[in-house]
């Protein structure tokens, strides 16, 4: 038994980040010290707070070290191990008050989380399935499998409220009591893991730090709904979520909590991985079943829907990753617990990658209904460097970007579509007074391009068309009735599109012209980009006060636009710039203006 332990952050963003240098130097330097029976170092998955990663948390007095670095190892464990001293330049510094924080619960970042689906990420090791069993793991598929029928575990999750966290939010309990009503020989569990989202992490870090809760919710789900096969398709790109879910699959069948007689019933499961090319449209279930049989994933017409005939044209149930880590904690602490928290139609917790021109980058789960306004400025902990907020975007490319005058919305299924975006999988991006939401509409339509299957006109030629009116204006040459065929076209697309990515690719642009028709104006009437974003509007100048003549803006010139004699002024020629902005970035002396 082990006095201390070392927990070390070991999810994608912290490895990347050298966390698994910092794990061999702590174990190096507790050998030499003779330690290593008084301490024991833990790989876990991400804590969430990404903003002050890699993190290393000692416990049991749950000393929270940030930003560590793999020459930190030596000073963490001569002082707090061997010593007992806290190493004060490691810990959170509040950024009001600038007092060091030791316990994680008491920085502004946790306070108003509720970890339910991420309850065992950077808490366990996830390549250890003791760890997960003794914080009740597998009790509730042992409950279920031994205690219920099918029908009453459906109508605990019925009960909860639990709705799909993939994006479409339906009701969990109900898409398997569907399922369970289709007769076959064989019915199928999938588990949706192609996160494809822009700035999107939540899936992956679930996976990462905490399998085995997958693993128990699709055998869960399995007994529900009468299948013994579980399927996860999972993005390659993800090679950390697919080694430890391999891992966790494998101890399971070791355990005899995967394959016959479950825990000593007549219900027999097991499952396999199956692997995504990273195409966006493989998140829609009926994609994802068709790359799944080796076709090209392309949305079908529903109409059967996967419940009646899905993968191999069987009975199939899909949930993605963050509603089946919800479903064990149902049975564990009961329906009513679960959903007394949220809001009436949204109940539970929601997990948000949070990113962008935000303080706090990381990963979140708070309880449904909290306001945008909390999220962003006090677990964001505001805007970086003092810049003022413009707008947030939700629900990736498919989701909508959302105002100052929105900040007090709360978060749920519904209002959020009232606002005009969508919670989508829970991508959540943070912009700036600096970022040109014409220039944001452009970027979520070129990442739409890019990812549509082709299958449906709408989606394949329209968006095609929007991007093209898009281009056109930023680059100061669109017309107001571009603006008019702009919005036109993108309520058509909405309308007839075949697939959920489709039918939601227009909301960036709706959003923007909703919002922020302004800017719209100005770049199409005045030919300005406000942002300074739009470099084909951009103007660059030189303050003939300020310039040196240094000449260091007209050898990089890449046009030869600029001239000046050595040590006068120089000038822009705006007939032959093409307003790269080179000699904005190069100028030592802050010479060059942008209008």
């Amino acid at each position: 038994m082990y006095k201390m332990q070392l927990l070390v952050c070991s999810g994608t963003g912290c490895r990347a980040s050298a966390s698994a240098t910092i794990v061999e130097k702590l174990n190096e330097s507790l050998k030499a010290h003779q330690l290593t029976e008084e301490a024991q170092v833990v790989t876990t998955g991400c804590f969430g707070f990404c903003e002050k990663g890699p993190i290393v948390k000692v416990i049991p007095d749950n000393t929270f070290y940030t930003q560590v670095k793999p020459e930190d190892a030596e000073e963490i464990v001569t002082e707090h191990i061997l010593k007992g001293r806290k190493v004060s330049r490691l810990l959170y510094e509040d950024p009001e008050n600038k007092e060091h924080i030791i316990d994680s619960k008491h920085m502004g970042f946790y306070q108003k989380q509720m970890r339910i689906a991420l309850r065992n990420c950077g808490v366990i090791d996830p390549e250890n399935i003791d760890e997960y069993i003794v914080r009740d793991g597998y009790s509730a598929l042992a409950q279920v499998v031994t205690d219920l029928t099918p029908e009453q575990a459906i109508d605990m999750v019925k009960q909860s409220g639990l709705r799909g966290r993939g994006g479409a939010g339906f009701p969990t309990g109900l898409k398997w009591e569907i399922t369970s009503k289709f007769s076959s020989d064989q019915k199928y569990v999938v588990c949706n893991a192609d996160e494809g989202d822009p700035g999107a992490f939540m899936d992956r870090s679930i996976l990462e730090g905490d399998p085995n809760s997958i693993i128990e919710a699709m055998a869960i789900c399995g007994y529900c709904i009468g299948a013994t096969k579980g399927l996860v398709y999972i993005r390659a790109e993800y090679p950390l979520a697919i080694k430890r879910l391999e891992i966790a699959i494998g101890q399971a069948r070791e355990y005899g909590l995967l394959g016959n007689n479950i825990f000593g019933s007549k219900f027999s499961f097991d499952m396999e991985l199956r692997y995504g090319a990273g195409a966006f449209v493989c998140g829609e279930e009926t994609a994802l079943i068709a790359s799944m049989e080796g076709k090209r994933g392309e949305p079908r017409v529903k109409p059967p829907f996967p419940a009646e005939s899905g993968y191999m044209h069987k009975p199939t149930n899909v949930n993605n990753v963050e509603t089946f880590a919800n479903v064990p904690v149902i049975f564990l602490k009961g329906p009513e617990w679960y959903s007394a928290i949220g809001t009436e139609k949204s109940k539970g917790t929601k997990v948000f990658a949070l990113a962008g021109k935000i303080n706090n980058v990381g990963l979140i789960e708070v309880p449904m209904g909290i306001t945008l306004r909390e999220i962003i400025y006090e677990i964001g902990g505001g805007i970086k460097n003092g810049k003022n907020f413009k707008a947030v975007q939700t629900g990736g490319p498919s989701g909508g970007c959302l105002t100052e005058a929105h900040l007090d919305t709360p978060i749920d299924f519904d209002s959020l579509v009232a606002a005009g975006s969508m919670m989508g999988s829970g991508g959540m991006i943070v912009m700036d007074e600096d970022d040109c939401m014409v220039s944001i509409a452009k970027f979520y339509l070129e990442f739409i391009v890019e990812e549509s299957c082709g299958k449906c006109t709408p989606c394949r030629i329209g968006n095609k068309r929007m991007l093209e009116i898009l281009e056109k204006i930023t680059q100061g040459k669109g017309s107001m009735e571009d603006l008019d065929h702009l919005r036109n076209l993108a309520y058509v697309i909405k309308d007839t599109s075949l697939c959920g990515l489709g039918q939601s690719s227009p909301n960036p642009v709706l959003s923007t012209l909703e919002n922020f028709y302004d800017e719209y104006v100005a770049h199409v009437k005045d030919k300005r980009c406000f942002a300074k974003q739009c470099k084909a509007m951009a103007k660059y100048t030189i303050n003939p006060d300020v310039c040196t003549g240094c000449t260091i803006c007209a050898r990089n010139c890449p046009v030869d636009a600029i001239t000046g004699e050595k040590r006068e002024p120089h000038f822009i020629h705006q007939e032959i710039c093409t307003h790269c902005g080179v000699c904005y970035q190069k100028c030592k002396f802050n010479a060059i203006n942008v209008e």
